[in-house]
Protein backbone atom coordinates (compact mmCIF):
# COMPACT_ATOMS: atom_id res chain seq x y z
CA UNK A 1 0.00 0.00 0.00
CA UNK A 2 2.74 2.41 1.01
CA UNK A 3 4.83 1.51 -2.03
CA UNK A 4 1.76 2.00 -4.26
CA UNK A 5 1.15 5.49 -2.78
CA UNK A 6 4.80 6.35 -3.28
CA UNK A 7 4.61 5.12 -6.87
CA UNK A 8 1.46 7.18 -7.58
CA UNK A 9 2.99 10.26 -5.98
CA UNK A 10 6.15 9.76 -8.00
CA UNK A 11 4.12 9.36 -11.17
CA UNK A 12 2.10 12.52 -10.45
CA UNK A 13 5.33 14.39 -9.72
CA UNK A 14 6.91 13.17 -12.92
CA UNK A 15 3.84 14.16 -14.97
CA UNK A 16 3.84 17.64 -13.38
CA UNK A 17 7.54 17.99 -14.17
CA UNK A 18 6.97 16.80 -17.75
CA UNK A 19 4.05 19.21 -18.20
CA UNK A 20 6.15 22.10 -16.92
CA UNK A 21 9.01 21.26 -19.24
CA UNK A 22 6.65 21.13 -22.23
CA UNK A 23 5.24 24.55 -21.36
CA UNK A 24 8.77 25.91 -20.93
CA UNK A 25 9.88 24.54 -24.29
CA UNK A 26 6.79 26.00 -25.99
CA UNK A 27 7.57 29.41 -24.51
CA UNK A 28 11.18 29.20 -25.67
CA UNK A 29 10.02 28.25 -29.19
CA UNK A 30 7.41 31.05 -29.26
CA UNK A 31 9.86 33.73 -28.22
CA UNK A 32 12.37 32.26 -30.62
CA UNK A 33 9.91 32.87 -33.45
CA UNK A 34 9.58 36.49 -32.42
CA UNK A 35 13.29 37.15 -32.07
CA UNK A 36 14.64 35.08 -34.96
CA UNK A 37 15.90 32.35 -32.62
CA UNK A 38 19.00 30.68 -34.04
CA UNK A 39 18.69 27.18 -35.47
CA UNK A 40 22.14 25.73 -36.25
CA UNK A 41 22.58 24.23 -39.71
CA UNK A 42 23.69 20.62 -39.65
CA UNK A 43 27.01 19.50 -41.20
CA UNK A 44 28.63 22.88 -40.49
CA UNK A 45 27.41 24.64 -43.66
CA UNK A 46 25.34 24.29 -46.81
CA UNK A 47 26.00 25.84 -50.20
CA UNK A 48 23.74 27.49 -52.71
CA UNK A 49 23.06 30.60 -54.78
CA UNK A 50 20.98 33.74 -54.53
CA UNK A 51 17.70 33.62 -56.38
CA UNK A 52 14.35 35.34 -56.71
CA UNK A 53 13.41 39.01 -56.94
CA UNK A 54 15.89 41.57 -55.57
CA UNK A 55 17.96 39.38 -53.20
CA UNK A 56 19.49 41.37 -50.36
CA UNK A 57 21.69 40.98 -47.31
CA UNK A 58 21.00 42.36 -43.84
CA UNK A 59 23.65 43.22 -41.28
CA UNK A 60 21.98 41.45 -38.36
CA UNK A 61 18.73 40.31 -36.76
CA UNK A 62 17.54 43.74 -35.65
CA UNK A 63 14.17 44.78 -37.00
CA UNK A 64 11.67 47.63 -36.93
CA UNK A 65 8.67 48.57 -39.05
CA UNK A 66 10.96 49.11 -42.06
CA UNK A 67 12.69 45.74 -41.64
CA UNK A 68 16.26 44.91 -40.70
CA UNK A 69 19.11 47.22 -41.71
CA UNK A 70 20.12 46.25 -45.25
CA UNK A 71 23.74 45.77 -46.22
CA UNK A 72 23.21 45.53 -49.96
CA UNK A 73 21.07 44.26 -52.79
CA UNK A 74 22.68 41.42 -54.76
CA UNK A 75 22.54 39.92 -58.22
CA UNK A 76 21.07 36.42 -58.61
CA UNK A 77 23.26 33.33 -59.00
CA UNK A 78 25.84 34.44 -56.43
CA UNK A 79 27.50 31.63 -54.48
CA UNK A 80 26.82 31.79 -50.74
CA UNK A 81 27.83 29.67 -47.78
CA UNK A 82 25.11 29.16 -45.15
CA UNK A 83 26.39 28.52 -41.63
CA UNK A 84 23.28 29.06 -39.51
CA UNK A 85 19.55 29.62 -39.72
CA UNK A 86 16.71 31.62 -38.19
CA UNK A 87 13.01 31.30 -38.87
CA UNK A 88 13.07 33.55 -41.96
CA UNK A 89 16.77 34.10 -42.73
CA UNK A 90 19.95 32.18 -43.37
CA UNK A 91 23.17 33.37 -41.78
CA UNK A 92 25.79 33.42 -44.53
CA UNK A 93 29.54 33.62 -44.14
CA UNK A 94 30.92 36.19 -46.56
CA UNK A 95 34.57 35.89 -45.55
CA UNK A 96 36.56 34.68 -42.55
CA UNK A 97 35.35 37.50 -40.30
CA UNK A 98 32.23 38.80 -42.08
CA UNK A 99 28.67 37.47 -41.88
CA UNK A 100 25.25 38.63 -43.03
CA UNK A 101 21.64 37.44 -43.21
CA UNK A 102 19.90 36.40 -46.43
CA UNK A 103 16.11 35.81 -46.67
CA UNK A 104 15.38 32.12 -47.15
CA UNK A 105 13.15 33.00 -50.11
CA UNK A 106 16.27 34.32 -51.89
CA UNK A 107 18.35 31.15 -51.46
CA UNK A 108 18.49 28.06 -53.67
CA UNK A 109 20.43 25.12 -52.27
CA UNK A 110 23.03 23.53 -54.57
CA UNK A 111 24.95 20.72 -52.92
CA UNK A 112 27.37 20.33 -55.83
CA UNK A 113 29.12 23.64 -55.19
CA UNK A 114 32.62 23.17 -53.85
CA UNK A 115 33.77 26.07 -51.67
CA UNK A 116 37.43 26.84 -52.34
CA UNK A 117 39.84 28.08 -49.66
CA UNK A 118 40.36 31.27 -51.68
CA UNK A 119 39.29 32.95 -54.92
CA UNK A 120 41.38 35.29 -57.06
CA UNK A 121 40.76 38.55 -58.86
CA UNK A 122 42.16 38.89 -62.35
CA UNK A 123 42.39 41.65 -64.98
CA UNK A 124 40.09 44.69 -65.11
CA UNK A 125 38.68 46.83 -67.89
CA UNK A 126 37.37 50.41 -67.67
CA UNK A 127 35.34 51.72 -70.61
CA UNK A 128 32.24 53.67 -71.58
CA UNK A 129 29.40 53.96 -74.06
CA UNK A 130 27.04 56.85 -74.81
CA UNK A 131 25.39 56.81 -71.35
CA UNK A 132 27.45 54.84 -68.82
CA UNK A 133 30.96 54.00 -67.73
CA UNK A 134 31.76 50.37 -66.95
CA UNK A 135 34.33 48.87 -64.62
CA UNK A 136 34.62 45.11 -65.19
CA UNK A 137 36.54 42.96 -62.68
CA UNK A 138 37.25 39.35 -63.64
CA UNK A 139 36.90 36.86 -60.75
CA UNK A 140 37.12 33.11 -60.21
CA UNK A 141 33.51 32.95 -58.99
CA UNK A 142 30.34 35.01 -58.59
CA UNK A 143 30.82 36.11 -54.98
CA UNK A 144 28.94 38.46 -52.63
CA UNK A 145 29.76 42.16 -52.42
CA UNK A 146 28.63 45.38 -50.82
CA UNK A 147 29.10 49.01 -51.81
CA UNK A 148 29.10 52.43 -50.20
CA UNK A 149 29.20 55.97 -51.53
CA UNK A 150 31.79 58.44 -50.32
CA UNK A 151 31.83 62.22 -50.75
CA UNK A 152 34.43 65.01 -50.81
CA UNK A 153 35.82 63.57 -53.05
CA UNK A 154 33.09 61.42 -54.55
CA UNK A 155 33.89 57.71 -54.73
CA UNK A 156 32.17 54.35 -55.05
CA UNK A 157 33.76 51.69 -52.84
CA UNK A 158 32.93 48.02 -53.39
CA UNK A 159 34.06 45.21 -51.08
CA UNK A 160 34.10 41.78 -52.73
CA UNK A 161 34.10 39.02 -50.13
CA UNK A 162 36.21 35.89 -50.34
CA UNK A 163 38.65 37.34 -52.89
CA UNK A 164 42.44 37.69 -52.83
CA UNK A 165 44.09 40.01 -55.32
CA UNK A 166 45.77 38.65 -58.41
CA UNK A 167 45.03 41.76 -60.46
CA UNK A 168 48.21 42.68 -62.31
CA UNK A 169 46.81 45.08 -64.90
CA UNK A 170 43.83 47.38 -65.42
CA UNK A 171 43.03 48.43 -68.99
CA UNK A 172 41.51 51.94 -69.06
CA UNK A 173 39.95 53.33 -72.23
CA UNK A 174 39.36 57.00 -73.01
CA UNK A 175 35.66 56.23 -73.59
CA UNK A 176 35.18 56.32 -69.79
CA UNK A 177 34.08 59.84 -68.82
CA UNK A 178 32.70 59.76 -65.25
CA UNK A 179 35.18 57.32 -63.68
CA UNK A 180 38.35 59.34 -63.11
CA UNK A 181 40.53 56.76 -61.37
CA UNK A 182 40.23 53.11 -60.35
CA UNK A 183 42.39 51.18 -57.92
CA UNK A 184 42.15 48.41 -55.34
CA UNK A 185 43.20 47.42 -51.84
CA UNK A 186 43.46 44.09 -50.06
CA UNK A 187 41.82 45.24 -46.81
CA UNK A 188 41.82 41.70 -45.38
CA UNK A 189 43.21 38.40 -46.60
CA UNK A 190 39.83 37.57 -48.13
CA UNK A 191 38.23 40.98 -48.70
CA UNK A 192 39.12 42.74 -51.96
CA UNK A 193 38.23 46.43 -52.18
CA UNK A 194 37.55 48.21 -55.48
CA UNK A 195 37.65 52.03 -55.43
CA UNK A 196 36.19 54.21 -58.18
CA UNK A 197 37.00 57.94 -58.06
CA UNK A 198 34.35 59.99 -59.86
CA UNK A 199 34.78 63.14 -61.90
CA UNK A 200 31.75 64.99 -60.49
CA UNK A 201 30.94 65.64 -56.84
CA UNK A 202 27.30 64.58 -57.28
CA UNK A 203 26.63 60.82 -57.40
CA UNK A 204 24.24 60.08 -60.27
CA UNK A 205 23.88 56.38 -59.57
CA UNK A 206 25.37 53.00 -60.33
CA UNK A 207 24.40 49.34 -60.49
CA UNK A 208 26.42 46.21 -59.73
CA UNK A 209 25.84 42.89 -61.44
CA UNK A 210 27.62 39.87 -62.90
CA UNK A 211 28.25 38.89 -66.52
CA UNK A 212 29.30 35.28 -66.18
CA UNK A 213 32.09 35.59 -63.57
CA UNK A 214 32.88 39.21 -64.32
CA UNK A 215 31.66 41.74 -61.75
CA UNK A 216 30.41 44.87 -63.54
CA UNK A 217 29.97 48.28 -61.93
CA UNK A 218 27.90 50.42 -64.29
CA UNK A 219 28.25 54.11 -63.44
CA UNK A 220 25.78 56.72 -64.63
CA UNK A 221 27.25 59.96 -65.92
CA UNK A 222 26.14 63.43 -64.94
CA UNK A 223 23.70 64.75 -67.59
CA UNK A 224 25.32 67.10 -70.08
CA UNK A 225 22.44 69.59 -69.72
CA UNK A 226 21.23 70.09 -66.14
CA UNK A 227 17.82 71.51 -67.04
CA UNK A 228 14.48 69.92 -66.21
CA UNK A 229 13.49 69.75 -69.87
CA UNK A 230 16.41 67.41 -70.53
CA UNK A 231 15.77 65.03 -67.64
CA UNK A 232 13.59 62.02 -66.88
CA UNK A 233 12.07 62.34 -63.41
CA UNK A 234 10.20 59.61 -61.58
CA UNK A 235 7.42 60.62 -59.17
CA UNK A 236 6.07 58.08 -56.71
CA UNK A 237 2.76 58.53 -54.88
CA UNK A 238 3.21 56.52 -51.69
CA UNK A 239 0.93 53.60 -50.79
CA UNK A 240 -2.18 52.86 -52.89
CA UNK A 241 -4.71 50.07 -53.44
CA UNK A 242 -4.81 47.74 -50.46
CA UNK A 243 -2.15 49.83 -48.67
CA UNK A 244 -3.95 52.84 -47.18
CA UNK A 245 -1.02 54.33 -45.32
CA UNK A 246 -1.74 56.70 -42.44
CA UNK A 247 -5.18 58.08 -41.53
CA UNK A 248 -6.20 61.67 -40.73
CA UNK A 249 -6.60 62.36 -37.02
CA UNK A 250 -9.98 64.13 -37.36
CA UNK A 251 -11.19 63.59 -40.92
CA UNK A 252 -9.97 59.97 -41.31
CA UNK A 253 -8.73 60.76 -44.82
CA UNK A 254 -6.36 58.15 -46.23
CA UNK A 255 -2.72 58.87 -46.98
CA UNK A 256 -2.84 56.93 -50.27
CA UNK A 257 -5.44 59.32 -51.73
CA UNK A 258 -3.62 62.51 -50.81
CA UNK A 259 -0.14 61.38 -51.81
CA UNK A 260 -1.60 60.90 -55.28
CA UNK A 261 -3.03 64.44 -55.24
CA UNK A 262 0.37 65.89 -54.28
CA UNK A 263 2.13 63.71 -56.85
CA UNK A 264 -0.23 64.78 -59.64
CA UNK A 265 0.41 68.44 -58.84
CA UNK A 266 4.15 67.80 -58.98
CA UNK A 267 3.71 65.99 -62.30
CA UNK A 268 1.83 68.99 -63.76
CA UNK A 269 4.54 71.44 -62.79
CA UNK A 270 7.34 69.24 -64.10
CA UNK A 271 5.50 68.74 -67.40
CA UNK A 272 5.15 72.53 -67.63
CA UNK A 273 8.95 72.62 -67.40
CA UNK A 274 9.02 70.13 -70.32
CA UNK A 275 10.50 67.37 -68.16
CA UNK A 276 9.94 63.72 -69.02
CA UNK A 277 7.88 62.46 -66.05
CA UNK A 278 7.31 58.84 -65.09
CA UNK A 279 4.60 58.15 -62.49
CA UNK A 280 4.76 54.88 -60.56
CA UNK A 281 0.97 55.10 -60.26
CA UNK A 282 -1.74 57.37 -61.67
CA UNK A 283 -4.65 55.87 -59.79
CA UNK A 284 -5.53 53.95 -56.63
CA UNK A 285 -3.72 50.73 -57.43
CA UNK A 286 -1.76 48.20 -55.37
CA UNK A 287 1.98 48.10 -56.00
CA UNK A 288 4.46 46.21 -53.85
CA UNK A 289 7.85 47.71 -53.10
CA UNK A 290 9.68 45.15 -55.29
CA UNK A 291 7.22 46.00 -58.10
CA UNK A 292 8.05 49.70 -57.78
CA UNK A 293 11.80 49.13 -57.61
CA UNK A 294 11.84 46.86 -60.66
CA UNK A 295 9.63 49.32 -62.53
CA UNK A 296 11.98 52.19 -61.69
CA UNK A 297 15.07 50.20 -62.62
CA UNK A 298 13.52 49.52 -66.01
CA UNK A 299 12.57 53.18 -66.55
CA UNK A 300 16.02 54.35 -65.39
CA UNK A 301 15.10 57.93 -64.35
CA UNK A 302 17.67 60.62 -63.63
CA UNK A 303 16.19 60.86 -60.12
CA UNK A 304 13.14 59.93 -58.03
CA UNK A 305 10.82 61.91 -55.76
CA UNK A 306 8.56 59.79 -53.51
CA UNK A 307 5.66 61.56 -51.79
CA UNK A 308 4.32 60.50 -48.37
CA UNK A 309 2.38 61.90 -45.42
CA UNK A 310 3.73 61.35 -41.93
CA UNK A 311 2.04 60.14 -38.74
CA UNK A 312 2.95 59.90 -35.06
CA UNK A 313 1.44 58.50 -31.88
CA UNK A 314 1.86 62.03 -30.44
CA UNK A 315 -0.60 64.45 -32.04
CA UNK A 316 1.60 67.42 -31.06
CA UNK A 317 4.35 66.38 -33.52
CA UNK A 318 4.14 68.23 -36.82
CA UNK A 319 6.23 69.45 -39.71
CA UNK A 320 7.90 68.48 -42.96
CA UNK A 321 10.91 66.26 -43.60
CA UNK A 322 13.00 64.67 -46.34
CA UNK A 323 14.79 61.31 -46.35
CA UNK A 324 17.72 59.62 -48.04
CA UNK A 325 19.74 56.47 -47.47
CA UNK A 326 22.97 56.86 -49.44
CA UNK A 327 25.19 59.81 -48.56
CA UNK A 328 25.88 60.67 -52.21
CA UNK A 329 22.16 61.31 -52.73
CA UNK A 330 21.74 63.61 -49.72
CA UNK A 331 22.07 67.00 -51.53
CA UNK A 332 18.76 66.57 -53.41
CA UNK A 333 16.91 65.98 -50.13
CA UNK A 334 18.60 68.99 -48.49
CA UNK A 335 17.61 71.44 -51.22
CA UNK A 336 14.00 70.21 -51.26
CA UNK A 337 13.67 70.48 -47.48
CA UNK A 338 15.14 74.01 -47.52
CA UNK A 339 12.47 75.17 -49.97
CA UNK A 340 9.59 73.35 -48.25
CA UNK A 341 10.43 75.21 -45.02
CA UNK A 342 9.71 78.47 -46.84
CA UNK A 343 6.00 77.50 -46.60
CA UNK A 344 6.18 78.11 -42.85
CA UNK A 345 6.10 74.41 -41.98
CA UNK A 346 7.85 73.25 -38.85
CA UNK A 347 11.10 71.40 -39.52
CA UNK A 348 11.00 67.70 -38.64
CA UNK A 349 14.40 67.18 -40.22
CA UNK A 350 16.55 65.73 -42.97
CA UNK A 351 16.83 62.03 -42.15
CA UNK A 352 19.69 59.87 -43.45
CA UNK A 353 20.41 56.12 -43.54
CA UNK A 354 16.66 55.68 -44.02
CA UNK A 355 15.87 52.00 -44.50
CA UNK A 356 12.86 52.56 -46.74
CA UNK A 357 12.67 50.26 -49.76
CA UNK A 358 12.60 53.03 -52.40
CA UNK A 359 15.56 54.75 -50.73
CA UNK A 360 17.69 51.62 -51.12
CA UNK A 361 18.48 51.44 -54.86
CA UNK A 362 21.78 52.98 -55.93
CA UNK A 363 20.83 53.42 -59.59
CA UNK A 364 19.58 57.03 -59.30
CA UNK A 365 19.43 59.84 -56.72
CA UNK A 366 16.21 59.66 -54.75
CA UNK A 367 14.41 61.70 -52.13
CA UNK A 368 11.42 60.71 -50.01
CA UNK A 369 9.29 63.70 -48.94
CA UNK A 370 7.05 63.46 -45.87
CA UNK A 371 5.00 66.57 -46.58
CA UNK A 372 3.34 66.94 -43.16
CA UNK A 373 1.69 64.95 -40.36
CA UNK A 374 -1.82 63.52 -40.78
CA UNK A 375 -1.78 62.87 -37.03
CA UNK A 376 -1.53 66.60 -36.25
CA UNK A 377 -4.68 68.72 -36.54
CA UNK A 378 -2.95 71.81 -37.96
CA UNK A 379 -0.97 69.83 -40.52
CA UNK A 380 -4.07 67.82 -41.43
CA UNK A 381 -5.95 71.01 -42.32
CA UNK A 382 -3.12 72.03 -44.63
CA UNK A 383 -3.13 68.61 -46.28
CA UNK A 384 -6.84 69.01 -47.07
CA UNK A 385 -6.24 72.28 -48.96
CA UNK A 386 -5.73 71.99 -52.77
CA UNK A 387 -3.80 75.28 -52.71
CA UNK A 388 -1.34 73.69 -50.30
CA UNK A 389 -0.86 70.78 -52.74
CA UNK A 390 0.13 73.28 -55.42
CA UNK A 391 2.40 75.22 -53.06
CA UNK A 392 4.22 72.05 -52.01
CA UNK A 393 4.77 71.06 -55.65
CA UNK A 394 6.12 74.53 -56.44
CA UNK A 395 8.64 74.32 -53.59
CA UNK A 396 9.75 70.80 -54.54
CA UNK A 397 10.42 71.95 -58.10
CA UNK A 398 12.29 75.00 -56.76
CA UNK A 399 14.44 72.70 -54.61
CA UNK A 400 15.19 70.45 -57.58
CA UNK A 401 16.27 73.44 -59.66
CA UNK A 402 18.59 74.71 -56.94
CA UNK A 403 20.10 71.23 -56.60
CA UNK A 404 20.71 71.03 -60.37
CA UNK A 405 22.29 74.48 -60.32
CA UNK A 406 24.68 73.35 -57.58
CA UNK A 407 25.73 70.39 -59.74
CA UNK A 408 26.81 72.73 -62.55
CA UNK A 409 29.72 73.94 -60.46
CA UNK A 410 31.35 70.49 -60.61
Amino acid sequence: MVSRIITEQSLRGFLCYLSGMIRFCCLIFFFGLLSGYSQPVQNNFITGKTTGTLPFLEYGLGIDRLGGAKMTYLDTGIVVKVVDSTVINYKVQLSKDHFAYLPKANFRRENGIKMLPYYLSNSWRVSGDDIYDYVTVTLDERLPYKSIQQINPSKIVIDIFGVTSNTNWITQLSTAEEVKNVYHEQTEDDVFRVILELKNKQHWGYSIYYQEKKLVIRVKRQPAELELKNLKIAVDAGHGGDNNGATGVTTKILEKNYTLLFAKQLERLLLNEEANVFMTRNKDTSLSMPDRIMMLQKEDPHFLISIHLNSSAKDSIKGTSTYYRHIGFRPLSQFILKDLLELGLKEFGNIGSFNFALSGPTEYPNCLVEVAFLSNKEDEQLILDPEFHKAVAIQIVAGIKEWLKSCKSD
